[in-house]
C-alpha cells in the first residue's frame, strides 16, 4: 500500500523554524518529484515547494523563497521541507504529494499520492 506520512508540525511564534518530513512506504521515491502543498482555512491548496526526482532541481512559492528549503534523502525514502522566520500567514495543513515525473510539474491534479496533512500554526 502506497503511504505518506508527515510529521513536524505543531504551534510555533513568529520568526521561529519548523521541520516537516514526509516519509513514503510502500514504494520507492527515487522515480518521483514531491511537492509540499499547503491550505489554510478557507483558501484553496497552494504549492509551498516542490523538488524534482534526483533533487537536483527545486522551486518555491514567492512567499515562502528565501525561507523555506526542500530537500530529500532517497535512502530513506522521505522529504523534508525546513521553514524558517515563520509568519503568522503561514499557518495552514501541510501536505507532501508525489508525481511520477522526474520534474516537478505546476498542476495539482498530476500529483497522484499524498499524505494526511500536518498542521503548522504560528501565533504568538
Amino acid at each position: 500500500q502506497l503511504q505518506f506520512v508527515e510529521s513536524g508540525g505543531g504551534l510555533v511564534q513568529p520568526g521561529g523554524s519548523l521541520r516537516l518530513s514526509c516519509a513514503a512506504s510502500g514504494f520507492t521515491l527515487d522515480y518521483y518529484a514531491i511537492g509540499w502543498f499547503r491550505q489554510a482555512p478557507g483558501k484553496e491548496r497552494e504549492g509551498v515547494s516542490c523538488i524534482s526526482s534526483t533533487g537536483g532541481s527545486t522551486n518555491y512559492a514567492d512567499s515562502v523563497k528565501g525561507r523555506f528549503t526542500i530537500s530529500r534523502d532517497n535512502a530513506k525514502n522521505t522529504v523534508y521541507l525546513q521553514m524558517n522566520s515563520l509568519k503568522p500567514e503561514d499557518t495552514a495543513i501541510y501536505y507532501c504529494a508525489a508525481v511520477e515525473q522526474a520534474m516537478c510539474v505546476p498542476w495539482i491534479a498530476w500529483y497522484d499520492y499524498w499524505g494526511q496533512g500536518t498542521q503548522v500554526t504560528v501565533s504568538s
